[in-house]
């Protein structure tokens, strides 16, 4: 029986998308079976960056409503043999299409035949985001540094613990950039993660390349050297029970003690 991971943040727009086809792709290159669920409904991206857009013919609504099995809605990912499969979202629909109950029956259904099951959850904390964390045994919370995203990381981290997750939810800081941590012009990982009270599962360095491969449908964890997917490869292992070390800021350089004052009561107030 595999696992059902919700990735979610609250906020749009700090990568929750992306890092559910990087992750997948990490852990398919590792030989596991994974399926990943867009619960974006009306907004469906997820196949863009995987590159399967042109191959959707059905989606997930279609299979709440009957009108396919869950077999026929799921598009293979012919990159990597049997491991890796899609459930699109429905794009010409709106969010009130799917229910808890419906999406928890069909990520039941697809758990017996895959070691992971990726939930994307949409952005904000209202039907969508209701429907996808009713499906998962486990959440994954992507914020950035910045100030409302991790607030917003925050607001979910509480909603979350209204729903029976069977761990509690872990911490994915992306879009790094180690000279601005360095400066103290935003977040670093303590200030983050003292903040949030959930354990760090990861750091993704800030790189150009993850939103142009991305518009191509190659993510960048598909390139070995890239510092982003060293970080996505990184989680994949430690999903996977590995212990394996943070990856080391560029920059040795710290704040001064003012700075870090300044930050923390920034941060307060």
């Amino acid at each position: 029986m595999g696992k059902a991971i919700v990735i979610t943040s609250g906020k749009g727009g700090v990568g929750k998308t992306t890092s559910t086809a990087n992750i997948g792709i990490a852990l398919a290159l590792m030989g596991k079976r994974v399926c990943m669920v867009d619960m974006d409904i009306g907004l469906r991206n997820l196949d863009v960056i995987l590159g399967l857009d042109n191959r959707i013919m059905y989606n997930i609504v279609d299979v709440a409503r009957g009108r396919v099995h869950l077999r026929q809605a799921l598009v293979k990912d012919k990159r990597f043999d049997d491991l890796l499969y899609l459930l699109p979202a429905a794009e010409s629909t709106d969010k009130t299409a799917l229910s808890p109950q419906d999406v928890k029956k069909i990520v039941d259904e697809l758990k017996p035949n895959f070691d992971y099951v990726f939930i994307d959850c949409p952005a904000g904390i209202e039907q969508g985001f209701m429907d996808s964390v009713a499906g998962a045994d486990e959440a994954i919370i992507v914020t950035t540094p910045e100030i409302s995203a991790v607030r917003d990381a925050d607001r979910v981290i509480g909603l979350l613990e209204e729903h029976p997750l069977k761990e509690a939810p872990k911490l994915i800081i992306n879009r790094i950039r180690p000279n601005m941590i360095a400066e103290g012009d935003i977040m670093d990982f303590d200030g983050i993660t003292e903040h949030l009270g959930i354990d760090l599962l990861g750091i993704v360095f800030d790189d150009d390349a993850v939103i142009s491969t991305s518009n191509h449908g190659e993510p960048i964890v598909l390139n070995a050297d890239n510092p982003a997917s060293q970080g996505y490869r990184n989680i994949a292992r430690r999903l996977e029970g590995q212990t394996v070390p943070l990856m080391k800021l560029d920059s040795p350089i710290k704040p001064s003690m003012w700075r870090r004052i300044g930050l923390f009561f920034k941060r307060i107030f």
